[in-house]
């Protein structure tokens, strides 16, 4: 007997290398996943302009991505900048308009409401504009591979079915993206990842939620993770990920004499491993992550 509706993830054609350069955008839940990744090495930068929910701020912050003047937190050089892999998480089609200058704005900074007009995008509307952020990413890197996915959270302001129909509007869009560029292009460098759909096949308990049966819960968040390394990730990255974990377990330890010598010689030759592991794969440069 079968007590699960499983979704079928098919294994992606091009696969994601050890401590590859990763962009994380969109909404809350790019942050939950993008940070699970840093964990792993894997040199990611997520949301580096804040939380983006719809397509239309997804594309600000791509567009700002790429414009050098704006300075990116932890990230050196322009080059650091451009991903290999770009993976847009879609929250909501939901958008706000600044009614003095009628432009979609990412963040209210707290002003107040009645300045504003909200309003939904269309199917279309959310196709040219991840069709625009993904032009412009692919201009500065033909090579990169960019990830659709949409948000499990559910937004109980629209009401429930409000939001299943914003959750629709992004797949229907998304899914458009992804055909264009299989059909017309012949091109599978953009492609969907279910975690909306794990969520809501695979997880239908509430015991998968935090308290305000919204948000997922960490173990959620660790299973889809789980299920996209199933399908992205290279044998090389498996292989690092192996002998990443124990170091990475002893690094987070947490000593009671942390200034006793035999804590610094254990760290010593934590750090010795770290050494080790960076000469043999030449991507891994050892990120402290501060939770």
């Amino acid at each position: 007997m079968e007590f699960q509706t499983k979704v079928d993830i098919q294994s992606s054609s091009w696969k994601i290398s050890p401590c590859e350069k990763m962009l994380f955008l969109g909404s809350c839940f790019a942050d939950n996943i993008g940070n699970r990744f840093r964990e792993e090495q894997f040199r990611a930068i997520v949301n580096p302009f804040g939380v983006m929910y719809n397509p239309a701020s997804i594309l600000h912050s791509v567009q700002e991505l790429l414009d050098s003047s704006h300075e990116i937190e932890g990230v050196e050089s322009y080059k650091d900048r451009i991903p290999q892999v770009a993976i847009f998480t879609l929250g909501t089609n939901h958008v706000y308009i600044l009614k003095e200058t009628r432009e979609i704005v990412d963040n209210c900074k707290k002003r107040p409401q009645h300045l504003f007009v909200e309003r939904a995008l269309s199917v279309s509307e959310c196709y040219q504009y991840l069709d625009e952020a993904v032009s412009l990413l692919r201009s500065a890197n033909p090579e990169i591979k960019i990830i659709l996915t949409v948000s499990p959270i559910r937004y109980r302001k629209y009401g429930y079915h409000g939001s299943q129909l914003s959750k629709a509007t992004l797949q229907l869009a998304a899914d458009q993206l992804v055909q264009h560029y299989v059909s017309e292009e012949n091109d599978n460098s953009v492609c969907y990842f279910p975690a909306y759909e794990i969520v809501n096949d695979e997880l239908r308990d509430y015991r998968f939620y935090k308290p305000d049966m919204l948000h997922p819960s960490e173990q959620t968040v660790e299973y889809i993770y789980e299920r996209f390394a199933e399908a992205y990730f290279s044998e090389d990255t498996r292989k690092f990920l192996a002998e990443w974990k124990p170091i990475k377990e002893a690094l987070g330890h947490k000593p009671f004499h942390p200034e006793s010598e035999e804590y610094k010689k254990f760290m010593d030759k934590t750090m010795l491993k770290v050494s080790m592991l960076s000469k043999k794969y030449p991507k891994f440069a050892y990120q402290k992550i501060i939770k």
